[in-house]
């Protein structure tokens, strides 16, 4: 009674909206529920853009690369991460593709339901996902969740695949990460090396290195390199 007293008026009250729009009929409501999962999906957008893409392992070794030049905010977030986006839609086009054609335009055209949509669309992001998730990272969830060693695609959750896939893309980037660190760090010791023997102690040798780290990446065109990596890890 209490709510009816304070709410009702209240909902009564908002321009262009009529209360019994949601109760006389059944598939006003459905349609409502529909809207409402739709919006919920739009809020996860970004984190599935970031733990179901190559989106993870783009921007680790991206920023990898300019904290192994030192170039402190050079380039900028917002080129590192702009060529981290475009880089993860030209790797998952195909994928995306596959999931228009298959579940979201028969959707849209009414031809098959939510449910049979959303498993038609997990076909393709299951099989990306798991040709570059590790065994050991996807048995860890299977195993803490109690389920049995999937004999198929179609038997692993997305629960379970989603955050394994994170992990092993976390891995993989560190990996390349390292690798990228290696010659950075070879020029950082002979810089520091030779200013000890000059007595130039004071001299802060990240300074001094910094031109000749800049001057190497250029001179083996590294951008190119890295993104051809890059591609190749996904291939």
């Amino acid at each position: 009674m209490i709510l009816e007293h304070f709410i009702m008026p209240a909902i009564t009250t908002i321009p262009g909206f009529d209360p019994d729009y949601l109760t006389d009929e059944p598939a006003n409501v459905a349609t409502t529920i529909q809207l409402l999962l739709v919006l919920t999906v739009l809020s996860l957008a970004p984190s599935i853009l970031i733990l179901m893409t190559s989106f993870t392992r783009i921007v680790i070794v991206l920023s990898f690369v300019r904290q192994g030049l030192a170039t402190q905010s050079m380039p900028p977030n917002q080129v590192l991460i702009g060529l981290a986006l475009f880089l993860t839609f030209f790797i998952m086009a195909p994928i995306l593709s596959e999931v228009n054609e298959q579940a979201l335009t028969p959707f849209l055209d009414g031809e098959i339901d939510q449910d049979e949509a959303f498993a038609r669309a997990a076909v393709p992001m299951k099989e990306f996902m798991a040709k570059h998730t590790r065994e050991k990272d996807l048995a860890l969830f299977m195993g803490y969740a109690g389920l049995e060693r999937p004999e198929s695609l179609d038997d692993i959750p997305l629960t379970a695949l989603v955050p394994a896939f994170a992990i092993s893309e976390l891995k993989t980037a560190f990996q390349i990460g390292f690798l990228i660190f290696v010659p950075f760090l070879v020029i950082d010791m002979i810089v520091a090396s030779v200013l000890m023997s000059m007595g130039m102690m004071m001299l802060p040798p990240v300074m001094i290195a910094l031109p000749f780290k800049i001057l190497l990446f250029v001179l083996v065109d590294g951008w190119y390199l890295i993104v051809q990596s890059l591609l190749l890890s996904f291939s």
